[in-house]
Formats: C-alpha cells, sequence, structure tokens
C-alpha cells in the first residue's frame, strides 16, 4: 500500500475534497480560489472529468457528442492535485483517507479538513431480475451503453422475421418518471423514429416506449401544471404514460407490472432514483435516510474538520423547518460554494455562514422543441420554456459552452446521427455499480 509519510512534516495544511459531482466540484473550485497557496487541496474522483449530469439524455439521444457535457478536472482546476480513484474508507481517528486508484492500487491520503461530496448511486428496489436484466442512468458509459443499445434493438428487429420478436425488441420500458426519467422517455420517440425512417422492413412497425412510476403524476415534485404539459408532450409522441405502475419482476424476456401484464421487452431502463453513496454507511455516523448528518454550516456534528454536502448530506432546509434539502444539482452546487467557504473560514479566511437557499425553478427538456420549465416559478411549456432550459444549462456549465449550442445548432438543420459505436457492452455497466462513470472491466 501506497503511503503518505510525509503527511505529518509538511508545512502547508490539506483539504482533502472526496468527490467531483456538482457538490465536489465547487467545493474544489472555491477552495482554490479562496485558499490561495495557504494550503494544499486535493481532489479524489475516479475520473479526470466533471459531468453534466442533466444533458446525459441528449448523450442518449444522439443529441450531443458525450465529451461536450464532460469538463477536465486538471484543466479547469490547475491549483488542486486531482487523484484518479474511488474511496474505500475514511479513518475518523487518523484523519486518513483510504483510496483504490484507476490501477486498483491502494493509497492512503491524511487530512487536516476533508470534504464529503461522494454524492449518489442508482437506488435499488428489492425487485427480483431487476439487478441482472435492467441498466441504469447515471454515467456516461451508461448513456453511450443505451444510444448503441436502442440503435441495435432496431436493427436486430429488421434482421428477423418473427413478428412477436420484431414487437419485442421495439418496445423500451422507462421505470421512473421523474426528471431523468421522463427526460429519457420524450427523447426516446424522437431517436426510434429516425431508425426505422432508414430501415423499409420495418415500415409500419410499432414501437412502443412505456413510462412507469408508482406516483400519480409525472414529474410528480414539480409544479401540476408543468406536470400536465409535459404528460401531453410525452403522449403526442406516442409515449405509454402509466402511473400507478411499477415492476414486479424482470426476466430475459420481458418485464412483469404490477397490474399484472407482462411486456415483451429486451430493453428495462431504471430511473427511479438515486440513494447516497454507501460510504456513508460504513462511518459509523449520524444518518438521515442513508445521508450523513450535518449542521446548517454542513459541518459533522463532533467533527469540526469534517464537512459533507450534496446528495451524500442530509443538510438542513432552513426554507422549510424540519427537512432536509432535496437531492438536486441545485442544491448541490450552491452547498459545495458554502461549503469551500465554510473550510477557508476554518483557517481564518473569510467568515462561515450557515447554508441557505430558496429553489429558483427547474428546467426539464423534452426533447425537439419542447421543454417544461418554471423560472421564478413562473410556469413554461413549448418554446420559451425551451428556450429558458438551454439558456440555463449553458450558464450552469463550467466548461464546453461553446461546442455545446455550436452541437444544438447543427443538430436544428442535419439529420440526427443513428451509428452503432459498440464501445460499451452490457456487462460493463452493471446496474448495482457504485460508480456507473467507470465501465466494469
Amino acid at each position: 500500500m501506497m503511503t503518505d509519510a510525509a503527511f505529518a512534516h509538511r508545512r502547508r495544511a490539506r483539504i482533502v475534497v472526496v468527490g467531483a459531482g456538482f457538490a465536489g466540484f465547487e467545493a474544489a473550485r472555491g477552495l482554490s480560489r479562496t485558499a490561495g497557496e495557504a494550503v494544499e487541496i486535493v481532489l479524489i474522483n475516479p475520473t479526470n472529468y466533471f459531468l453534466y449530469l442533466p444533458l446525459l439524455p441528449e448523450v442518449a439521444a444522439g443529441v450531443l457528442d458525450p465529451r461536450r457535457i464532460t469538463v477536465s478536472l486538471s484543466q479547469t482546476l490547475p491549483k488542486v492535485r486531482l487523484v484518479l480513484g474511488s474511496v474505500e474508507g475514511i479513518d475518523l481517528k487518523a484523519r486518513a483517507v483510504t483510496y483504490v486508484d484507476a490501477e486498483d492500487q491502494k493509497g492512503t491520503l491524511g487530512y487536516d479538513r476533508l470534504v464529503i461530496a461522494a454524492g449518489s448511486v442508482n437506488k435499488l428496489l428489492p425487485v427480483p431480475g431487476v439487478d441482472e436484466y435492467a441498466h441504469g442512468f447515471r454515467g456516461i458509459p451508461e448513456a453511450v451503453y443505451l444510444r448503441d443499445h436502442i440503435v441495435r434493438q432496431i436493427a436486430l428487429a429488421d434482421t428477423t422475421d418473427d413478428q412477436a420478436e420484431r414487437d419485442q425488441r421495439c418496445t423500451f420500458v422507462v421505470a421512473g418518471a421523474g426528471y431523468t426519467g421522463t427526460e429519457v422517455a420524450a427523447q426516446g420517440p424522437l431517436i426510434t423514429d429516425v431508425l426505422l425512417a432508414d430501415r423499409p422492413r420495418l415500415a409500419g412497425q410499432k414501437v412502443r416506449w412505456l413510462l412507469l412510476d408508482t406516483a400519480e403524476r409525472v414529474l410528480p415534485s414539480l409544479d401540476q401544471r408543468l406536470s400536465k404539459s409535459s404528460d401531453r408532450v410525452l403522449r403526442r409522441r406516442g409515449v405509454e404514460v402509466m402511473m400507478g405502475e411499477s415492476v414486479k419482476e424482470a426476466t430475459p424476456e420481458g418485464v412483469l407490472l404490477t397490474n399484472g401484464d407482462f411486456v415483451r421487452t429486451r430493453s428495462l431502463i431504471w430511473c427511479v432514483g438515486v440513494q447516497p453513496d454507501p460510504l456513508v454507511s460504513d462511518l459509523g455516523l449520524p444518518a438521515d435516510k442513508g445521508r450523513l448528518v450535518v449542521d446548517e454550516y454542513l459541518n459533522v456534528p463532533g467533527h469540526p474538520e469534517i464537512f459533507a454536502c450534496g446528495d451524500i448530506a442530509a443538510v438542513p432546509d432552513l426554507t422549510r423547518p424540519g427537512e432536509a434539502t432535496a437531492m438536486t444539482a441545485q442544491h448541490a452546487t450552491r452547498q459545495g460554494k458554502r461549503a469551500a467557504a465554510n473550510v477557508a473560514a476554518s483557517f481564518g479566511h473569510g467568515e462561515r455562514k450557515a447554508y441557505k437557499h430558496h429553489d429558483l425553478g427547474f428546467v426539464v427538456d423534452l426533447g425537439g422543441t419542447q421543454a417544461a420549465a418554471n423560472p421564478l416559478r413562473i410556469p413554461l411549456s413549448g418554446l420559451p420554456a425551451k428556450a429558458v432550459t438551454r439558456g440555463y444549462h449553458l450558464l450552469s456549465m463550467p466548461g464546453n459552452r461553446v461546442r455545446t449550442a455550436t452541437e444544438w445548432a447543427l443538430n436544428s438543420v442535419l439529420p440526427r446521427e443513428s451509428a452503432e459505436l459498440g464501445l460499451v457492452r452490457a456487462h460493463a455497466v452493471p446496474l448495482d455499480s457504485a460508480s456507473p462513470e467507470i465501465p466494469r472491466r
């Protein structure tokens, strides 16, 4: 095992940030700006990129190149030391982090301050067959796999003369009608319409896209008007919106629904939500529904040297007393910035402040010219919502804005690309992976 032998002898204090999602990225960036050369900032992340997760459905849809929504950490954070690895454990007494690097070598890092921002993983439910036959949607490999999988299913449907097999391969089930599931289901028919247009043997073939959720409506966390407008867009595109339903069992031949119907399909896309990274359960610290308990300053009680933010932390929502902030990119981004400021304050740079943020609204891209948005609580749909949605994403992205905007412009006048790359196979992106950004060997 590689050890940090010089830790006790170095002159500068060390701040270790675990994870480079929205919270971790902003924490590292904020610290590099405020703490300056007074401390050493180390960021531990499995990959050398920050992933702008909200645009992942557009990668699966072939609208954006995967590189557009990934931003180099080493290039964007030149004052931060990047360690490529996955954290395996944290020794609270020794103040040390144990990690496994990109080549499966173990190492340790001591810290004076620790910011835990490991984020979340796919939410698994005790549904038979799901972990074996479903695929999640949390990382680049999963998005690339899904895109290729859809292209492959249509190609295989074209190859066979068995109508039952054709129908099975042309049926796609999306479980979960939150942001991700709704966007994936909305993009789906746009992809398959393009694919079928290039295959005359499939003329007249029906393609089914099903969206399931136990909730009463799609996008249950949004304003009802936005939920209804999104529902209308889905139904106009032929998506079978089935609320109050879910998957009871998944098999190689299809999925059994809770209403007793069996849907023959080779495609189950699991978007039922996320859960905090399992790193929390191994710390032995108080947790709330799997999220690390912190105070309003993002400090772990009893450990003034440890901060936590983003999906992994149950941050008190001061705008809604008694509740924790939602697991959204909007909160994670702002918590990362506040964590950076409070860590810097612990070294005498500035004053620590409590985290408090009122939601500014949400945006949902439904593909084509459709979207739903409620900026500053003003509900929008159609082209106005699309303009707001894309403008919001461009402003929120820490890089690649011009390239992303250029690809959007090109896609508005050029045919959608439909080539299968074959880069990621099913076994490389299991649903139970804690690091979906890294294809399993």
